[in-house]
């Protein structure tokens, strides 16, 4: 299981990129933990966008049911609201 930090911006969207792919690479089924998501920014919202999408294109399992309402804000605030996320987040 990947979970996300809870600040998830610029500072630490590097180390968790490279994280992220070090689980994508390992596991055919990635599940995504965000309960601890606090605060996301712009970059934070494009690694996990790319994340979603990288995953799929790598034929692999998605598990993720998004219970973190900052990063469904986030999203929304961005336009980010891609029917490819609209399947992981809250409503």
């Amino acid at each position: 299981m990947f979970q996300f930090p809870p600040q998830l911006t610029i500072v630490q969207v590097e180390a968790c990129r490279v994280a992220l792919l070090d689980e994508v690479s390992n596991n055919d089924i990635v599940e995504f933990d965000d309960s601890a998501v606090e605060r996301v920014d712009t970059l934070g919202a494009q690694l996990i966008l790319a994340s979603v999408i990288y995953i799929a294109a790598q034929n692999k399992q998605l598990i993720w049911q998004s219970t973190s309402k900052v990063i469904k804000q986030s999203f929304e605030q961005l336009g980010l609201e891609d029917a490819i996320l609209q399947q992981y987040l809250a409503g």
